[in-house]
């Protein structure tokens, strides 16, 4: 394996682990077992656990982006369907997943944001721009007519955004996709009819 395909194994293969049991549970060890990198080598690709860390959370905000590209950016689709696209893809991924591991940057912004000024910065940055999408497409929305003129799309964006990541993690509590039902129909029957 070259060297940049080897870290890119290490992030995707930690990535994964992080996503199922979180940052602190998971050990470099576990890491390098998976990715199938000898003992030893983590510290050639990385500076640091925290160093790892970062580079994973660019993993998820590439997959982020990649999901919003797919779902939100077709001007040929009404804003709000794209919007309700986008979470009813996101509804079908959590299916897939069983109902667990939900959001691996709302997981890593509860488990992290008290314990490093460096993921929490990064992690805010990820999430700003998921907001920054929503945002975007309100204001299409608006233009269009689709939304009252008056609903102010940076508030209500961010108020999507909370709201989203507070019903995925009811959903893994409660293991059912129930909180994400109640969320869609309550931002597009309620909040953006």
């Amino acid at each position: 394996m070259a060297q940049s395909s080897t870290r890119e194994e290490i992030v995707r293969k930690g990535a994964a682990l992080i996503h199922a049991q979180g940052y602190n549970a998971t050990g470099i060890k576990q890491i390098l077992d998976a990715a199938g990198v000898p003992k030893g080598s983590f510290y050639f690709y990385f500076k640091s656990k925290e160093d790892f860390g970062l580079s994973v959370i660019e993993y998820f905000r590439k997959f982020i982006q990649e999901m919003g590209d797919k779902y939100l950016q077709d001007t040929s689709v009404p804003p709000l369907k794209r919007l309700s696209s986008f979470f009813a893809a996101y509804h079908d991924l959590f299916e897939k997943m069983d109902l667990c591991r939900g959001c691996p940057i709302g997981n890593l912004m509860q488990e992290m944001s008290d314990h490093s000024p460096n993921f929490r910065k990064k992690i805010n940055e990820v999430y700003s721009e998921m907001q920054k999408g929503i945002e975007r497409l309100l204001r299409e929305a608006r233009a269009d007519g689709d939304i009252d003129a008056d609903i102010d799309a940076s508030k209500t964006a961010q108020f999507i955004i909370n709201a989203w990541e507070g019903a995925i993690m009811h959903m893994k509590l409660v293991k059912d996709t129930k909180p994400l039902s109640v969320f869609k129909k309550m931002i597009f029957e309620r909040i953006l009819k």
